[in-house]
């Protein structure tokens, strides 16, 4: 796999810079690979490239970007089982898992935006208007490490379909599934210029990615930390910028599920919250219960995490917690477990440093139940990122809806019940992008996104193709 260059108009070439960046193993610390570390004057160049192919690549035919866009997928797919290795050894993700998510899932964006490419209307009349979708121009797009090839696919299967070009910038944590990506679009022939990798650190590529004229638009996945400064940055040039941030999610048990009910939807969040070792912003990191039945959802948590995700080595079988993405965040969860302790929850499994049974050089963290947690708690309020359930006692529905909304997020959410119809009323008084009603499924080909702190613009699907897509009318 060619880790060393750069991809710019349709060649590896070096970095302008000198420096690399060393890419480590979750499970056991050790380097598996280095990549550039990329310049400004990279970015320039793949800029550069990305807007002398746009005019060429915008006037392609919506059948000959599909033909692209499914060509890629049909190269992801026969990659699937060294992507699925690849993304665990740099993210944790159990293998099993990561063949269905961490590989399967870019596989369906790919596939799934060449079918919208061919079917979309881009053109409607109004009254005498003629109103055409035309892509939006040069996409600069700056992925996360928690399941890196899925959300590099979420955007740049859409924009090329729709017909734009791309500067991509992927976590350096976990970068080597890019490089396996950009091999199989070059593969392809794809044209010189529409795809462009260039690797680095936010504050420097990002940054140059972010400020460059001739980048159009910016697509973001990360922290709302540095969403914020990506929205800063891109208004000094007005660009068009979406972005998918944190999440806080509440899960709520309602009052009327029967024991058996409710023992099945306290096992089921633990593994939504616990998925990807809590690495996952949609994870369902606080459970609401009602306060009768707190000591029954401790009892029932703590035999889950206990009997079913305990750490493990993720190519084990039968892994369901793998290791977190990296020491920073190990240091980060343990930090945050700790002011669990302090702010005085109630511990019920798990707790600070490593646990037993790993790799000690891995980067493991103790999956972690808390109870008597309050909202106002800095575990309540603050996305931690790792395998750490805070479980709230509510008194009344009301009391239960108000939680869920007290909080600077907004991006997933669930409510659990014995009547679905009542599920989806409490539902839609909840204010966040994505919600599951009675442990219903994930859907890739939804719309994704959120409100408040967690974000603007959506992914997947025709709303995730619109995104890449410009208004014009014209008047006959």
């Amino acid at each position: 796999m060619q880790t060393d260059k750069l991809y710019i108009d349709g060649a590896w070439v070096p970095s302008s810079g000198s420096g690399s960046i060393d890419v480590f193993d979750s499970t056991d610390g050790s380097v598996i690979g280095s990549i550039p570390e990329g310049t400004a004057e990279d970015v320039d160049k793949a800029a550069r490239a990305a807007a002398a192919a746009f005019e060429a690549w915008s006037q392609t035919s919506p059948e000959e970007r599909a033909k692209y866009c499914s060509r890629i997928a049909e190269g992801l797919m026969a990659r699937m089982d060294e992507i699925a290795t690849v993304v665990t050894r740099e993210a944790g993700m159990p293998k099993w898992l990561s063949q269905l998510v961490q590989a399967g899932l870019p596989i369906n964006s790919f596939s799934q935006a060449a079918a919208i490419a061919e079917s979309y209307p881009y053109e409607e009349t109004v009254g005498n208007s003629l109103v055409v979708k035309e892509p939006v121009g040069v996409v600069g797009a700056i992925t996360p490490w928690n399941y890196p090839l899925h959300q590099i696919a979420a955007k740049v299967a859409f924009a090329l379909a729709a017909g734009c070009t791309i500067v991509l910038k992927p976590s350096e944590v976990a970068p080597l599934d890019a490089f396996i990506l950009a091999e199989i679009i070059h593969d392809t022939g794809l044209p010189a210029g529409v795809f462009n990798l260039v690797t680095g650190t936010g504050p420097v590529v990002g940054e140059a990615i972010v400020a460059h004229p001739q980048v159009d638009m910016v697509s973001f996945t990360g922290s709302t930390r540095a969403g914020k400064r990506i929205a800063e940055v891109a208004s000094q040039q007005l660009k068009r910028v979406a972005l998918e941030l944190g999440g806080k999610s509440a899960n709520i048990l309602l009052d009327d599920l029967d024991d058996a009910g409710f023992e099945r939807f306290v096992r089921d969040g633990i593994g939504k919250c616990y998925i990807n070792s809590g690495q996952t912003c949609t994870a369902l990191t606080r459970m609401l219960v009602p306060r009768d039945r707190l000591a029954d959802a401790e009892r029932i948590a703590a035999d889950e995490v206990e009997t079913k995700f305990q750490p493990s080595d993720p190519f084990a079988d039968g892994a369901m917690l793998g290791p977190l993405s990296s020491r920073a965040q190990v240091q980060r969860v343990n930090e945050y477990i700790q002011k669990g302790i302090d702010g005085g929850a109630k511990l019920v499994t798990g707790g600070t440093g490593a646990p037993d049974g790993v790799n000690p050089d891995g980067f493991f963290v103790k999956p972690t139940v808390f109870s008597d947690v309050t909202n106002d708690m800095v575990i309540a309020q603050e996305e931690i990122f790792g395998p750490v359930l805070s479980i709230l006692p509510y008194d009344s529905v009301d009391e239960a809806v108000a939680i869920a909304n007290d909080s600077p997020y907004g991006l997933s959410g669930g409510v659990q019940s014995a009547d679905p119809e009542r599920a989806k009323a409490i539902a839609r008084r909840i204010r966040t992008g994505q919600i599951e009603i009675n442990a219903g499924a994930f859907n890739p080909n939804a719309p994704f996104g959120g409100y408040k702190n967690s974000g603007y613009g959506r992914e997947y699907g025709n709303h995730g193709f619109e995104e890449f897509l410009e208004i014009k009318s014209m008047q006959l």
